[in-house]
């Protein structure tokens, strides 16, 4: 018989977060609602002035708010995915 998972605690702070990591076993939680994040350690040093028809700029920010992110991160994951393959 599967045990019922245990939902996640609301976690404060950094320190809190790193005491419940290094203390709970993460096998007994409920990770289901998790989502993969993309983290950005590259200082970015140049910008990017560009105009767009407003129904394409209107489009890129529905399709970022689904995500859950900034339109100018979405756009630059965009970039950097298409400049990777």
């Amino acid at each position: 018989m599967k045990a019922k998972l245990k939902s996640m605690p609301a976690i404060g702070s950094d320190a809190d977060a790193q005491q419940f990591v290094a203390t709970a076993d993460l096998s007994m939680y409920d990770m289901s609602g998790f989502k993969p994040m993309h983290f950005e350690f590259e200082p970015k040093a140049a910008a990017l002035n560009m105009r767009l028809p407003q129904n394409l700029l209107d489009a890129l920010k529905l399709k970022a708010k689904a995500k859950g992110i900034p339109y100018t991160r979405y756009v630059r994951l965009l970039l950097e995915s298409d400049v990777a393959h």
